[in-house]
């Protein structure tokens, strides 16, 4: 078939508003928002591991879910282009919005305060005693009234900072340099062996994993799903933590490993030990995420 009749196709089937698998388009956005979830969860998760401890989780959460409706709603398949990494960009720029949002100490706010910083300065040296406001004013060329709006504006800056921010805007904190392809390639191989050591954990401990932090469930939805108390659920976490750490470690940094250890529970931990080795091949762990390190979405 032609690209011309392709084209075409495309253009009836999105007029029509059914896609091209003859399924209503909205019903294929839901579909697909529904199966990226996961995906804005871990970019939160991310994002929140480089910002203070005052940032509200669920408003990024909100961000990152508004940016993915209108990432589906914005996304053209005929670009060659995985949703993956087309809604991961929507997303990123979504949450580093949030963060602007938060960020008093804007560049304008700054430049203000280094002026007339320097402004009073000159007039103290001057002076020889601290400068009125009226005198800063007639300094900078503007009015007593801009001088105080800037003084309030460095002032709500000065708390955000206490707050956690320092002196840093959002645009400082969450940025950092990109990986190399070698670096880029050890990230998604310990991904790739996080993801495995989770599929062969025991059946409890993989469910209260993957309701827990993959699907961020609450502990008590998983506790009525599994028959046991919150109590319980929290004990099954900290268990498979551990299993996982120490599996992890096994294999990816041996000095960090617990020295082996006689007996029927030491050798169940070996035998899951050797099952993450022997889950997959460097192929198959690297094949859990994209190129650029971000986990792979099941298909709707």
């Amino acid at each position: 078939m032609s690209d011309v009749v392709q084209a075409d196709r495309r253009r009836d089937n999105r007029e029509s508003g059914v896609g091209a698998d003859g399924f209503p388009v909205d019903r294929r956005r839901e579909d697909v928002v529904r199966a990226h979830m996961p995906l804005v969860g871990h970019l939160v998760r991310e994002m929140l591991a480089r910002v203070p401890a005052h940032v509200n989780r669920d408003d990024l959460l909100s961000a990152g879910y508004a940016a993915l409706v209108a990432a589906a709603r914005g996304f053209d398949d005929a670009r060659g282009v995985p949703f993956a990494r087309f809604a991961a960009a929507r997303v990123r720029g979504a949450l580093l919005d949030e963060l602007r949002g938060l960020d008093w100490a804007s560049r304008s706010v700054r430049q203000r305060a280094r002026r007339t910083d320097s402004a009073r300065q000159e007039l103290t040296a001057e002076l020889g005693r601290t400068p009125t406001v009226a005198e800063v004013a007639a300094r900078l060329g503007c009015s007593v009234e801009d001088i105080e709006s800037a003084d309030d504006d460095v002032q709500r800056a000065v708390v955000f900072s206490l707050q956690g921010f320092a002196t840093a805007g959002a645009d400082d904190m969450v940025t950092e340099p990109s990986l190399g392809p070698e670096e880029m390639l050890i990230r998604r191989e310990r991904l790739g062996y996080l993801r495995h050591a989770v599929d062969v954990l025991p059946e409890r401990l993989r469910a209260v994993i993957i309701g827990y932090f993959f699907e961020e469930r609450p502990m008590a939805a998983i506790a009525a799903e599994l028959g046991v108390t919150e109590s319980r659920v929290s004990q099954l976490r900290a268990e498979a933590l551990s299993l996982l750490k120490d599996g992890l470690n096994t294999h990816l940094d041996p000095a960090l490993a617990q020295p082996a250890k006689e007996g029927c529970v030491a050798r169940r931990r070996s035998a899951y030990y050797e099952q993450i080795g022997s889950r997959g091949t460097l192929h198959d762990r690297l094949a859990v995420t994209t190129p650029d390190g971000l986990p792979l979405v099941a298909a709707a």
